[in-house]
C-alpha cells in the first residue's frame, strides 16, 4: 500500500514517540528528521534509522509530502506556513497557533495552496473517548444535555525541568491542556456556539523547585485559574475548569457527560485509554464499561497518521484545521468574556470529526 512520506520538524522532548510511532501506520512514513540544531537533528535520525537535516533541506525535499511540526507553540504558525509554502501538508502539535489571527492565516493558506493542514490532539482518536462517542451515539445515556470537564493541579515549577513557558503568553492552563478536554468535548458533543468565564492570575510569581533552575522566579503573564461555560450548538451546556493554582491538587472526575437517561464518566482526555463508567437513570451503582476500539496506549502520532489516510483518499481529516481553530477560538473566548465581562459568540465553527469504524487493525485507519 502507497505510504505518505512524513518529515518531522522540531527533535524536543515530544518528537521520541511520534518515530517511535510514525513508520507503524499503514499510511505514512517518517524518513526525515529537521531541528534548528542540525547536529541533535543528525543524532535523532541517526537514532531511529532516518536522516537528520536542517529545516530548510526537509522543506526542499521533494519527496516529503507531509512535515509534522513538533516545534514551541510560539513557532507553530510560522513553520507550518513555511510547509505549506512548499506545497507540503502540515500537522502540528497543539496548539494549532498561538493568536486566532495566525490559526486563521494557516487555514487561509492551506486552502489556496489545495492542502491540508491539521493539529493535535489526537487522543480523542484513542480507545477511551472514541468507546464514550460510540455510548453517546448509541443512546446509552439519552439525549446530551450538559458536560463537565475539569483539569486541576498545583503547576508546573516543582517538577519540569524549565517550566517558564508554561507561565508565559502562549501556555497557561487553558493553552497547555485546554486543547485536549474542548476537541474531546467537540467530538463528543459538536461545536460551540458561545462561551464565557472568569480567569485570574492567582500568583503574579512563581518560584522554580525543580532542577536544574531551582530558586529562579517566573513572572507569570497570563490566567492560571480559569471557569468557564460553553454552550454547544446541540443545545448542551458544558462547564470547563482549568487551573495551575490548586496547590493540593485535586479529586475531581476529568469528564462527565449528563445525558436525559445517564451519565457517562469518561477517561482523561490527555490519554488515550482509560476507565469508563455509566450509571443509567434508575441505577444506584456504577458499571464499568470495556473500552471498544484500540489505541488505548501512547498512540501520539494516530492523528498525523489519520491525515495522511485522508491524502490517499481525499476524504477529510479526523484532525481537521477547522476543529483545531475552533478550540483556539473558544480558548482565547474564554480569555475575552473574563476580561471584557460578556459572553463571547464564536465566529468558527467545525463538523464533528467521524467517529473510527469498530474493528480497524492495529495501526490501521479505515
Amino acid at each position: 500500500m502507497e505510504k505518505i512520506k512524513v518529515g518531522i520538524i522540531g527533535t524536543g522532548n515530544i518528537s521520541g514517540i511520534y518515530l517511535q510511532n510514525g513508520s507503524k501506520f499503514d499510511a505514512m512514513e517518517v524518513v526525515a528528521c529537521a531541528d534548528l540544531d542540525v547536529e541533535r537533528a543528525k543524532a535523532k535520525g541517526e537514532e531511529h534509522g532516518i536522516k537528520g537535516c536542517s529545516v530548510e533541506e526537509l522543506l526542499a525535499d521533494p519527496d516529503i509530502q507531509m512535515v509534522i511540526n513538533l516545534t514551541i507553540p510560539q513557532a507553530h504558525a510560522s513553520v507550518c506556513l513555511r510547509a505549506l509554502e512548499a506545497g507540503k501538508h502540515v500537522y502540528v502539535e497543539k496548539p494549532f497557533a498561538v493568536t486566532r489571527e495566525e490559526g486563521l492565516e494557516v487555514l487561509e493558506l492551506a486552502r489556496k495552496k489545495g492542502l491540508y493542514a491539521g493539529s493535535a490532539p489526537d487522543t480523542f482518536l484513542g480507545g477511551g473517548i472514541q468507546t464514550s462517542i460510540k455510548l453517546i451515539e448509541d443512546g446509552w445515556i439519552g439525549t446530551p444535555i450538559g458536560a463537565t470537564a475539569f483539569m486541576v493541579g498545583g503547576g508546573h515549577e516543582s517538577w519540569h525541568p524549565a517550566p517558564e513557558f508554561y507561565y508565559q503568553h502562549g501556555g497557561g492552563p487553558m493553552f497547555d491542556m485546554g486543547p485536549y478536554y474542548l476537541t474531546a468535548l467537540v467530538a463528543m458533543l459538536g461545536p460551540i456556539t458561545r462561551v464565557t468565564g472568569s480567569a485570574r492570575i492567582s500568583y503574579p510569581e512563581r518560584t522554580i523547585t525543580s532542577q536544574p533552575k531551582y530558586g529562579q522566579k517566573v513572572k507569570v503573564e497570563v490566567p492560571t485559574h480559569i471557569a468557564g461555560v460553553m454552550d454547544f450548538a446541540s443545545g448542551a451546556i458544558g462547564t470547563l475548569l482549568t487551573s495551575f493554582d490548586a496547590k493540593g491538587g485535586s479529586q475531581l472526575p476529568r469528564i462527565e457527560v449528563y445525558g436525559s437517561q445517564g451519565t457517562l464518566q469518561v477517561p482523561d482526555p490527555n490519554n488515550f485509554g482509560g476507565p469508563i463508567y455509566l450509571s443509567r437513570a434508575g441505577q444506584r451503582e456504577w458499571s464499568e464499561i470495556p473500552l471498544a476500539y484500540g489505541y488505548a496506549e501512547n498512540a501520539r502520532g494516530v492523528g498525523a497518521a489519520d491525515m495522511a489516510k485522508a491524502i490517499l483518499t481525499g476524504r477529510m481529516p479526523r484532525v481537521s484545521g477547522e476543529l483545531a481553530y475552533h478550540v483556539l477560538e473558544a480558548m482565547h473566548g474564554f480569555h475575552d468574556a473574563s476580561d471584557q465581562g460578556v459572553h463571547y459568540m464564536m465566529k468558527s465553527s467545525c463538523e464533528r470529526p467521524a467517529p473510527l469504524p469498530l474493528g480497524l487493525q492495529p495501526f490501521c485507519l479505515d
